[in-house]
């Protein structure tokens, strides 16, 4: 079943092709939010209204319009089980606010799951466009596309003077989200990151945790996204993100480039504890593994380590985090046996990267 292909592989496939700036950059992001004219916000919407909204999304679906982007599956919410919810959002297929709060919620997911159009969610739709690395322009192409086979067919909820309507004020206007996913470790352990993040919240950008709002930033991965969405055109949203992206990007490496010259043999120690330390844990919480695994990871980018590839990197990534862990094993477990199957799970990829 399609249902079990997205919730038993760690690994999207669109994340298997890597991409531009891809050793930095770990993905590029497209959001953009959109309301029905003649229905209430999610939040406010009864149960049948909630369900006619959905139904007319679905209707688009199967309308044949969106066939030349991809193959869409429709999951409703409903038959998701806590885990399977929670895996979903580890994957960034849906948001934690679909999986927890929605009312006749459902997500259309492409084939190799790089478009997920969230339906009552905060928005009647969140339309959602990943691509490897840095491409934030090329994403953008595919989620306007398909926002405009969406409003050939809906009454989008649209004010000549605000723009388009949403539930949260911070996204009338456009009602788009440009953000990438960046992996900064040399300016952590430089101590610029500071500096860094303080500069780009003054330049109308938002820096979130590894799965947006409210989460945090671990393993040195940072989300960067606009905060501005009235005011500004869509093209200047993604040109101001995409200038400076390309700055933290120029940077990164000129951090992991003075770290390799003068404290190379430190920089290689670290490295290689947190090789050795993944490769022999019985026990890790999910903190510590997003540390180490960044520690490879810069190790591998800068030729300190030979074995091992960034795409396995990040499968563990998702394949370590609880809910992945509960749909692997097949059952809950409690923190403890997380730990424990985490450090296991761990121990067994990185023996297979090595043989």
């Amino acid at each position: 079943m399609a249902l079990e292909r997205f919730v038993n592989e760690a690994s999207s496939e669109w994340m298997k092709c890597g991409g531009p700036d891809g050793d930095i950059v770990i993905s590029s992001r497209i959001r953009i939010a959109r309301n029905l004219q003649s229905y209430p916000f999610p939040m406010l919407a009864t149960n049948q209204q909630s369900q006619e909204v959905l139904d007319q999304a679905a209707n688009v679906v199967n309308s044949g319009d969106l066939q030349e982007i991809g193959d869409f599956t429709l999951i409703p919410l409903s038959d998701l089980n806590e885990v399977e919810k929670k895996v979903f959002v580890e994957k960034h297929l849906i948001s934690p606010a679909l999986a927890n709060e929605s009312r006749n919620g459902a997500v259309m997911l492409s084939g190799n799951e790089s478009i997920s159009i969230m339906i009552n969610e905060e928005d009647h739709l969140r339309i959602q466009c990943l691509r490897a690395g840095f491409q934030v322009q090329e994403a953008w192409e595919t989620a306007n596309q398909i926002d405009d086979i969406f409003e050939t067919h809906l009454g989008y909820a649209f004010d000549e003077n605000r723009g388009y309507l949403t539930s949260c004020p911070t996204n009338v206007g456009t009602g788009i989200r440009a953000s990438v996913m960046i992996h900064l470790p040399a300016l952590v352990v430089t101590q610029q990151i500071n500096r860094i993040l303080s500069a780009i919240t003054q330049v109308g950008l938002a820096v979130r945790g590894l799965y947006g709002e409210g989460s945090e930033a671990i393993g040195n991965l940072f989300q960067i996204s606009n905060q501005i969405t009235l005011g500004q055109s869509e093209d200047e949203i993604i040109e101001n993100l995409h200038s400076v992206v390309r700055q933290i990007i120029e940077h990164e490496r000129a951090a992991r480039a003075k770290l390799l010259s003068e404290s190379g043999h430190r920089l290689a120690d670290r490295v290689y504890r947190s090789y050795g330390i993944l490769s022999h844990a019985i026990i890790m919480d999910s903190k510590e593994a997003a540390q180490r695994l960044s520690d490879v990871r810069l190790g591998l980018d800068l030729g300190i380590l030979k074995n091992g590839s960034a795409q396995a990197l990040n499968e563990l990534l998702v394949m370590t985090q609880p809910g992945f862990l509960q749909q692997y094993a097949g059952k809950k477990l409690t923190p403890e046996e997380r730990d424990i199957r985490r450090a296991e799970l761990i121990r067994r990829q990185l023996a297979q990267q090595s043989s």
